[in-house]
């Protein structure tokens, strides 16, 4: 009893200091995963297994680690060092296509095929967020996305907020469509042996059919009036090409032939047996070679603080699931929904945009992981219903407020630091209708083709 209430306090504590935001919630995360193999392991536990088991490195020195024909993965509790590595390989390779102007040259690309003509921009900018995000960590995207915008706005002369918040939507839904497109699908998918495919063939047309009627919501809110803006050629002539993004054509081409590459190997993954944590890595080294001298300032560029972040975050949740609380929860849900298919994913995803909107939707998905094994197994259902409504629960549910995900903090950051403030209000007033308007459709579509 000590050991689950102990567990249960470290992780209550640790999502009100995350929310709070009074400290990095690395530092949060690993002070608490310290706590938990201290108190609950050590001290209420006495079990070296468990620690052991929630450490898990062991995994990494496994060939289905690495190499996994026919689906051979093992499930693996405690720190997901797949899901780790896989993401250490994708901010290698995003810093890569950074330093060569990948992004910015894209963007300027995309709004001279418009014209620049601000109506065109907003739609084309929704599906290139949408679309970047797809294979892209949506923070990055937005974080050059929102300053493309900014600038753009400021030349063109209309106001980048709306703009701003549509992105941030379409990049989180966009997030949504595949397996590496947001942290929470990274870890749906290593965790449940998931492949590209799976997603794309499941959350990504829920995703498509979304971002259709998305696009016409924001659309109908704002497009009349950038319809309605006169842009001067003069305005037009003094935005640089976009050839003059590309700093160096040689690292230019490099970075396209390797993003390519790798999602070459994540779409034919489940043929080749490849695991993610092999083409994160493999990635990882070939922009790194390709980098040559530069490779140092990318090592240096990486976000160490979220890798570590995720190695914390585990291991608290490696103390909930070796107390057995999440089985716990499981069959509280399971009780609920009387084991009806339609109401556990309904539980699971309207709990899940809930949640998300409010507190980070990485810990909360890797939380929910083992519940919904755990609810599969107890009540007979198929686990993959409850995944796609796990991860369109969690990505699309921190879309409704400025920081239930990290592409919303980064957007409005950025549109602050221009001089352009977006408040909860603002922000709410369209996000929070437009989450509500995905998870419903996300509801009945996953009704009609899984329940």
């Amino acid at each position: 009893m000590l050991a689950e209430i102990l567990a249960l306090l470290i992780f209550a504590i640790m999502f009100i200091l995350i929310v709070s935001d009074k400290l990095e919630r690395h530092v949060v995360a690993l002070w608490c995963a310290f706590f938990t193999v201290v108190l609950v392991f050590g001290l209420a536990m006495h079990s070296m297994s468990a620690f052991i088991s929630t450490l898990n490195v062991r995994s990494i020195f496994t060939e289905g680690f690495w190499y996994a024909p026919s689906g051979s993965e093992e499930a693996s509790m405690g720190i997901n060092w797949a899901t780790i590595i896989f993401i250490f390989g994708m901010m290698v390779m995003v810093e890569g296509m950074a330093r060569a102007g990948f992004f910015r040259w894209l963007c300027m690309r995309l709004a001279r095929l418009v014209n620049y003509k601000p109506a065109p921009l907003f739609v084309a900018f929704m599906i290139m967020s949408a679309f970047l995000s797809m294979f892209i960590d949506s923070i990055t995207v937005i974080l050059f996305l929102a300053a493309i915008t900014v600038e753009l706005a400021r030349l063109l002369k209309f106001n980048p907020v709306s703009l701003i918040i549509a992105e941030i939507f379409c990049a989180n839904l966009g997030g949504s469509a595949t397996m590496c497109g947001d942290p929470p699908n990274i870890i749906i998918g290593t965790s449940l042996h998931l492949t590209f495919g799976d997603f794309v063939t499941n959350t990504g047309i829920i995703a498509g059919i979304s971002l259709v009627i998305i696009m016409i919501y924001f659309y109908m809110l704002y497009g009349r009036k950038l319809s309605a803006l006169n842009i001067s050629e003069d305005d037009i002539s003094a935005i640089p090409s976009p050839s003059s993004a590309i700093k160096s054509k040689k690292d230019f081409a490099l970075s396209c032939i390797i993003f390519l590459c790798a999602v070459s190997l994540l779409v034919t993954h489940a043929r080749t047996g490849l695991t993610v944590a092999f083409i994160g890595l493999f990635i990882a080294v070939v922009t790194l070679l390709c980098a040559g001298r530069t490779s140092a300032e990318l090592i240096k560029k990486i976000d160490y603080k979220t890798l570590l972040f995720f190695v914390g975050l585990f291991v608290v949740v490696g103390g909930l699931e070796q107390t057995g609380i999440l089985e716990t929860i499981a069959h509280i849900i399971s009780y609920i929904s009387g084991g009806h298919i339609r109401l556990m994913s309904a539980i699971i995803i309207w709990v899940s945009a809930t949640a998300s909107a409010f507190v980070d939707n990485i810990p909360f998905a890797a939380t929910m992981i083992p519940v919904i094994r755990s609810l599969a197994a107890a009540a007979g259902v198929d686990i993959n219903t409850l995944a796609w409504a796990l991860s369109m629960g969690t990505d699309i549910g921190g879309s409704a407020t400025p920081i239930g995900a990290s592409a919303n903090v980064v957007g409005t950051s950025v549109a602050a630091k221009e001089g352009y403030i977006i408040g909860w209000g603002e922000f709410c007033k369209e996000a929070v209708p437009a989450t509500i308007l995905v998870v419903a459709v996300s509801t009945l579509i996953i009704f009609a083709r899984y329940c």
